[in-house]
């Protein structure tokens, strides 16, 4: 029991210490749509967290057949996060609100934020790789109900960092004005915009160089 809860902290300092597009526009987002709005965006990266275990420990093939597609999953994946920079780069307006209560987040905004929190964790391949990768190496040596215990605790850590994350966030937004918050996105946009043409560049890298 211990050692199950041990690894999964193990497992959790890896994905919380990792840097990545997500932690940027986990920020982004709440500085943008206050607590509600990051908490919605960190639902959607912790839903696809969790569909990749699941696919992971049930159905290992499947997951190792789209690794056969992580070009194309690669390709959409940078695309996807070359959109959302350019987007904040360019094309985000902000319209500062003093007061966190004024920020009213409505249903149509929760469901965008939740998807895409989902899709930019889902089209990462290696965030697919990870997942695989871990959840083969443990179901070698370790009992299905260890293995709960193990990926149960990294979600749940991993989370609740994430959320904690989010509160942060909040805790800056009320010392910026519209220019910084402004700022912020287009520094942002420029880190996923250069996370999407990296990805891209190794994905068009591998299937060039396949033994290499």
């Amino acid at each position: 029991m211990i050692d199950a809860l041990l690894k999964g902290a193990a497992i959790s300092l890896l994905l919380i210490f990792s840097v990545g597009p997500i932690v940027f526009t986990i920020i982004k987002q709440s500085i943008n749509n206050g607590t509600a709005g990051g908490f919605s965006f960190v639902a959607g990266v912790w839903l696809s967290d969790v569909f990749w275990v699941i696919l992971s420990n049930v159905f290992s093939e499947i997951v190792i057949m789209l690794l056969n597609f992580k070009n194309e999953i690669g390709i959409t994946g940078s695309l996807f996060l070359m959109g959302m920079g350019i987007f904040y780069l360019f094309f985000k307006k902000i319209h500062i609100r003093e007061d966190e209560n004024k920020i009213v987040v409505t249903a149509r905004t929760h469901a965008k934020l939740i998807a895409s929190g989902f899709l930019i964790n889902s089209l990462n391949p290696a965030v697919i790789a990870f997942w695989l990768t871990t959840a083969t190496a443990i179901a070698a040596s370790h009992t299905v109900q260890q293995r709960i215990i193990i990926f149960g605790t990294c979600l749940l850590l991993n989370s609740s960092v994430d959320m904690l994350k989010v509160l942060l966030a909040e805790k800056i937004r009320t010392k910026l004005n519209e220019k910084n918050i402004s700022l912020i996105n287009k520094i942002s946009g420029l880190i996923l915009l250069a996370f999407g043409i990296s990805l891209l560049a190794g994905v068009w890298y591998i299937s060039n160089n396949p033994t290499g």
